[in-house]
């Protein structure tokens, strides 16, 4: 496809500037209509103590896979929801819906929903950005490398915790008990 691309871009250099920005247009609209969004009805059914709908194999293949995982973002009934597709052997793979998406989603259990799902292709590590003062305070106490060696999850776990909490004075206070934490050097440094 980068070869494509380029041989393109290539021969876009003897058309005019508005030729160019019409082609770029298309251009864009063909790749949003490439990141498709597969729609589709399922009845919510109970699976143990969870609740869940299948999803064809028709959409799944056609959906990227990380280490048999397919992450994905979507709706339930006009609700926006992001979810991870979990395989199941010998059958197709199984969307689990929470009771946040339930409700969201107005829709309960034996009931008929609308799904609109399309592949997630946003890194974990992007959705809960390294806040400033956080940065700041790695860098005044020389930490950053101990922030760093962390584990993948562990720095995942502390971001997201950060991410979400709503006042200056708690991000303060957590941000301290962490800087606390790495200074002793322990592995397994974590907030609250």
């Amino acid at each position: 496809m980068g070869d494509m691309l380029n041989c393109f871009i290539c021969r876009l250099r003897g058309i005019g500037n508005i030729d160019k920005f019409i082609i770029l247009q298309v251009i864009c609209n063909l790749t949003y209509l490439i990141r498709m969004i597969h729609s589709f009805q399922a009845k919510i059914y109970p699976t143990g103590i969870n609740w869940a709908v299948d999803v064809s194999e028709e959409i799944t293949s056609q959906l990227q896979k990380q280490k048999g995982y397919i992450k994905i973002k979507g709706q339930i009934n006009g609700f926006d929801f992001t979810q991870t597709l979990m395989p199941v052997k010998n059958a197709p793979y199984r969307l689990f819906v929470n009771l946040i998406m339930m409700k969201g989603g107005k829709t309960a259990l034996g009931e008929v929903a609308e799904f609109a799902i399309e592949q997630d292709d946003v890194e974990e590590d992007k959705r809960y950005p390294m806040p400033d003062v956080l940065l700041k305070a790695l860098q005044e106490n020389n930490l950053q490398e101990a922030f760093d060696s962390l584990t993948a999850s562990r720095k995942k776990d502390i971001l997201k915790y950060l991410f979400y909490i709503k006042t200056e004075e708690t991000l303060l206070r957590n941000i301290d008990k962490l800087i606390v934490q790495l200074k002793d050097k322990p592995k397994n440094a974590r907030i609250p």
